[in-house]
């Protein structure tokens, strides 16, 4: 199939478009079958003319660094597109604003606040994707979550027509953001401004230090992985229960439960999508019978059906 993964190239748009694209290269788990269509845009006005060219129907993923991400075996049908590397612009705007796309890592952004002077990003620089995909699950880490620093954001819908929001028109959530008011029509997250607090350069850069390397301290950074498989209940740690199940190198096929980190699922290096699903839910099974704690799910699973999944 190998033929049909070429760049197309047309005069609607300038991006790179592939067809028959193996997700396993950009998902930070290395598995996923292939997408119908894989987009990188140029810019934001090339995706808008990227998404006004696609048929009405069309189904559309955003991908990021393709971490917090199970792509099945099977693959995903339709378009995905890449924001990773593209809509990477970073700019202070003032004292205490920033605007950001929605492709740059979010460590990225702690760094260039701490440098700037500005203080309250800091939490970002243990969250490894993109600020979209922050802004589209209300990503957190330390005590910081994204939505406590956004004044703004830009959307995008099926129809390429760019929208500004406010944080009052989502429903925002411990790891769940939902528009208020329903739609017909998708929107994504393409940038955002955020406001922070004038903060001391040399204290916010030694706080990341510290965020990072507690970060390889306690979590397995080297194998891939696609961070915390499960939300925190109430009043508790995913992690925690999963351990106290002795679940910890509990492995199917070439998917284990990280012995560094309970929370954390590593393909060891034969992992499929099929294994990583099953011991997904396998996990799942074992804290409900012995803790009977129901664990959601924070990893998303896209592409086309391989078995039962986690609601």
């Amino acid at each position: 199939m190998a033929q049909d993964n070429q760049i197309d190239n047309t005069t609607a748009y300038k991006g790179m478009l592939l067809k028959h694209e193996p997700m396993s290269r950009h998902t930070s788990w290395r598995v996923g079958g292939m997408a119908d269509r894989f987009y990188r845009p140029t810019d934001i006005n090339d995706l808008s003319s990227y998404l006004k060219s696609l048929p009405v129907n069309e189904p559309v993923f955003f991908l990021g660094l393709g971490s917090n991400l199970l792509v099945t075996d099977a693959g995903i049908r339709g378009t995905v597109i890449c924001t990773s590397g593209v809509l990477n612009e970073i700019k202070q705007i003032d004292e205490s604003r920033i605007y950001i796309e929605a492709g740059v890592p979010s460590p990225k952004l702690a760094k260039f606040s701490a440098k700037s002077g500005l203080a309250g990003a800091e939490f970002l620089s243990g969250i490894p994707g993109t600020f979209g995909g922050a802004l589209k699950m209300n990503a957190g880490a330390v005590g910081g979550e994204t939505w406590d620093i956004v004044e703004s954001v830009e959307t995008i819908d099926t129809h390429g027509e760019i929208h500004k929001r406010l944080p009052e028109e989502f429903l925002i959530a411990y790891r769940h953001v939902e528009a208020k008011e329903k739609s017909n029509q998708q929107e994504w997250f393409v940038s955002a401004i955020i406001k922070l607090t004038a903060g001391d350069k040399e204290e916010s850069l030694q706080t990341i230090k510290k965020h990072l390397n507690r970060r390889s301290a306690t979590q397995p950074t080297q194998q891939p992985n696609a961070g915390s498989v499960f939300r925190n209940p109430a009043g508790d740690y995913a992690a925690r229960l999963i351990e106290n199940c002795g679940l910890k190198n509990f492995c199917i096929g070439g998917a284990c439960v990280s012995e560094k980190h309970a929370n954390f699922i590593i393909n060891t290096g034969t992992a499929t999508a099929k294994d990583i699903e099953s011991l997904i839910n396998a996990v799942h099974k074992k804290v409900q019978q012995q803790h009977s704690v129901d664990l959601i799910r924070e990893v998303q699973i896209v592409g086309e059906a391989s078995g039962e999944y986690i609601e």
